[in-house]
C-alpha cells in the first residue's frame, strides 16, 4: 500500500491514503475464511473496534438493552413466520434468520464490552452450570 500511513489502535489497524480517506481493516480483511474461525474474544475485539472507528462510541447500557429487545422482536418475527403457523407479509420477504441472529449477536456482544464482560468466560461458566444442573435431568 504505497501512499498509505498504517497506524495501529488499540488492537485495530487503521490505513490513511494519501489522499486522507480512512479505511478501517480489521486484522481479519473480512474475509469469509477468516470469520469462520473467529473466536468470541476476536469478536468482541472487532465489535469494539467497529463502534470506536465507525460508530463514534456505544449507545448507553439501557440504549443497547432497548436495541436488543427490538433486534429480539425482529428475530420472533422472521422465526414465527418461517417455522410458526403465521404468513409472511410482503414487508417481511426481505428479512432472514441469518441476518437476524446476527443483529442480536452485535448487540450482545455490544453490552458485554460497554460492561467488561469476557463472553468467552461467561459462556463457559454457563456450559458449566448447565452440565452440573442437568446432567441427569433428560435421561
Amino acid at each position: 500500500m504505497s501512499g498509505c500511513q498504517v497506524v495501529e489502535l488499540s488492537g485495530c489497524q487503521v490505513v490513511r491514503l494519501s489522499s486522507c480517506q480512512v479505511v478501517k481493516l480489521s486484522k481479519y480483511q473480512l474475509t469469509v475464511e477468516t470469520f469462520k474461525n473467529l473466536t468470541v474474544e476476536e469478536m468482541q475485539r472487532e465489535v469494539d473496534c467497529w463502534i470506536r472507528d465507525f460508530g463514534k462510541g456505544y449507545f448507553p447500557p439501557l440504549a443497547n438493552m432497548a436495541i436488543l429487545t427490538e433486534e429480539v422482536g425482529e428475530l420472533a418475527r422472521v422465526i414465527v413466520r418461517k417455522y410458526g403457523p403465521q404468513v409472511s407479509k410482503k414487508s417481511d420477504l426481505d428479512r432472514n434468520l441469518e441476518e437476524e441472529l446476527a443483529d442480536v449477536l452485535w448487540v450482545v456482544v455490544c453490552l458485554a464490552n460497554q460492561t467488561g464482560v469476557d463472553l468467552t468466560e461467561a459462556f463457559r461458566m454457563t456450559l458449566q452450570k448447565k452440565t452440573q444442573r442437568d446432567k441427569n435431568r433428560f435421561q
